[in-house]
C-alpha cells in the first residue's frame, strides 16, 4: 500500500486549498467527499436505496440528490443518519482502497473530513491538520456556503472538537493566513513525507 498522509479540519478550516498545493507538487489525491459524491451520483444503486428510504423529496428534478433536503432530514433523526452511514461508509470505503491502490505518486493525500468522527485515522500512515481559529472557520462557512451564523456553529458543533483532532493529529499547518502563505510549510512537508515513504518502503 502507498504511503498514505491523511489531511483533516473541520469545516472552513481551508483542506482543499492545501489539497490543491500538494497536487501542485505532483501528489496523488485521494478526496472522501468527492468519492462520497460519486457514490450517490445518478444511475449509483446507493442514490435508488436512499430515495427509496427517504422519499422522493430528496431527488431533483434533474435526478440527481437534493442534498439540502437530504441534510435537513439526518440533523434532525439520529436513526435516518445511522442508517445513511450504514449504506454509504463500506461503498465509500471500498473506492477509497480502490484509488489509494491506483495513486502512482511516492506519498499519496487522503481528504478526509470526518477523519476523528469516523475513527479512520487508523489506516493512514501519518495524519495532518489544517488548523485555524473557530471564528475564521465560521467567517468562511457563511461567506463560502451562503448560510446564517447559526447553521455554520451547527455545522461546527456537530464535528469533531479541535481538541480530538489536535490528539490524532502527527503534523499541524496553520492555514489561517492567506493561501499562498502556507506554501513554504507544505514543500517542507512534502520533503518530510517523500523520505518516510522512502524509509517506509525499505522496511
Amino acid at each position: 500500500m502507498r504511503y498514505t498522509v491523511a489531511l483533516t479540519g473541520g469545516i472552513g478550516s481551508g483542506k482543499s486549498t492545501i489539497a490543491d498545493a500538494f497536487a501542485d507538487l505532483g501528489v496523488d489525491i485521494i478526496d472522501a467527499d468527492v468519492i462520497a459524491r460519486q457514490v450517490v451520483e445518478p444511475g449509483q444503486p446507493a442514490l435508488e436505496a436512499i430515495t427509496e428510504h427517504f422519499g422522493p423529496r430528496v431527488m431533483n428534478d434533474d435526478g440527481t440528490l437534493n442534498r439540502a433536503n437530504l441534510r435537513q432530514q439526518i440533523f434532525t433523526s439520529v436513526r435516518k443518519k445511522q442508517w445513511l452511514n450504514a449504506l454509504l461508509h463500506p461503498l465509500i470505503h471500498e473506492e477509497t482502497q480502490r484509488q489509494l491502490a491506483e495513486a502512482r505518486s511516492p506519498w499519496c493525500l487522503w481528504v478526509v473530513p470526518l477523519l476523528v468522527e469516523n475513527n479512520l485515522h487508523k489506516f493512514a500512515n501519518r495524519v495532518l491538520l489544517v488548523d485555524v481559529p473557530e471564528e475564521i472557520q465560521l467567517a468562511r462557512t457563511m461567506a463560502r456556503d451562503q448560510m446564517s451564523r447559526q447553521q455554520a456553529e451547527n455545522i461546527l458543533a456537530a464535528q469533531a472538537t479541535r481538541e480530538a483532532r489536535l490528539a490524532v493529529a502527527d503534523d499541524i499547518i496553520d492555514n489561517s493566513g492567506p493561501a499562498e502563505s502556507v506554501r513554504p510549510s507544505i514543500a517542507a512537508l512534502h520533503q518530510r513525507y517523500l523520505a518516510l515513504a522512502a524509509a517506509a518502503k525499505q522496511d
